[in-house]
Order: C-alpha cells, then sequence, then structure tokens
C-alpha cells in the first residue's frame, strides 16, 4: 500500500504545482470547473485545497524534490490569492455550492438507498467543502453562514446513516484527518 501512496503523493505534487501555476488565470476567469490539460483533473479551488492539505500534512513521505515541487506551489497559489481577494471569496463561494450539491446528492441516494457511487470518491466533495469553508473562516475572508448551516444539516443526516469504520483511505493518511474533525472519512453510510 505504501508503494500506492507514494505514486499518488507524487502525482498530487504535480497536479498541485500546474493547478498553482495557472491560479491567476483561473481566478480571473468565471470558470469553475478549469481544463489544466489532457492529463490533468479539471482544477477547482477544492480539489487544489484537498491536494495541498494531503501534501503539507504528509510531506514526510515526498522525496526531497517533491518538497521543493510543493513549496513552489504553495507560494504561487499564495501569490494569485494575494492580489485577489475578492475574486477568491466569490470563487470559493461558488465551489461549495457547487460541491454542497454533490454531496447532498450522494447522501440522498443513501438516504433512498439508491447507491452506486463509490463513498470513497464520493467523500471528496465533503473533503472539498470543509478546506474551502476553513479557509473562509480565515481573515481577510468572510465565511458564509448559510453554507456553512447547509453543511451542519447534511452531516446531520448523514450521521442518522452512519455505520462507524476504519479509515477508508490508506492508513497512512489517517493521521491528517483526525477522527473528531473528518468522522465522515471512518466508516461509510449503510445503503
Amino acid at each position: 500500500m505504501m508503494d500506492e501512496t507514494k505514486n499518488k503523493l507524487s502525482r498530487d505534487a504535480d497536479v498541485l504545482a500546474a493547478m498553482a501555476a495557472d491560479m491567476g488565470n483561473y481566478l480571473d476567469s468565471t470558470t469553475l470547473f478549469w481544463r489544466l490539460g489532457p492529463t490533468m483533473p479539471q482544477m477547482t479551488l477544492g480539489g487544489y485545497l484537498m491536494r495541498e492539505h494531503r501534501l503539507l500534512g504528509l510531506k514526510g513521505l515526498l522525496t526531497g524534490y517533491e518538497q521543493e515541487v510543493v513549496e513552489t506551489a504553495v507560494y504561487n497559489f499564495n501569490a494569485a490569492l494575494a492580489e485577489r481577494i475578492v475574486r477568491f471569496e466569490k470563487k470559493a463561494e461558488q465551489a461549495v455550492g457547487a460541491r454542497l450539491r454533490q454531496w447532498e446528492a450522494t447522501i440522498k441516494d443513501y438516504q433512498l438507498k439508491q447507491v452506486a457511487v463509490n463513498y470513497e470518491t464520493a467523500v471528496e466533495a465533503r473533503l472539498m467543502i470543509h478546506l474551502l469553508l476553513e479557509k473562509l473562516s480565515l481573515p481577510p475572508y468572510q465565511l458564509p453562514a448559510k453554507q456553512a448551516q447547509k453543511v451542519q444539516a447534511l452531516d446531520a443526516v448523514l450521521a442518522d446513516l452512519w455505520a462507524k469504520g476504519e479509515f477508508i483511505w490508506p492508513a497512512e493518511w489517517a493521521k491528517i484527518y483526525p477522527t473528531k474533525t473528518f468522522w465522515w472519512l471512518y466508516g461509510e453510510p449503510e445503503a
């Protein structure tokens, strides 16, 4: 499993660098899902923050070169944001809204027992929501109260469906996702 994790983190470092390099153009655009290229996933703020959180938290698993790539990407991301505070805030709120709709649909599928999704993948939307709202809670941004309330309501529904279990992603990652905060990564909804 460790080789799979290292390969995933190495790929994430490359994706993070590509996202950070194009972040200024992305924030200046009206596009929420930005094409980076044929071999890259679409860029979103949530996708960037998810990878940044994972890579910074697990930097001990990265090579020296990969650590440099991540540090440069984080610097480039922060430089792009420094000049675009309002644009970031607006786009982050749009991103939260899009991910909330996606997450709500996943939870409804579980409620209706019409689950055809892989929870390990679907829960990335919930993680992105968490990280976006966390970023928006920091100055100079303003946390959107309605969106935070919507997350709480969806979490309450999910809790009613919840079957507590093991950490759903590679075991090496669990240290950066504490159970108290990321409880929805320790088990899955009952279908």
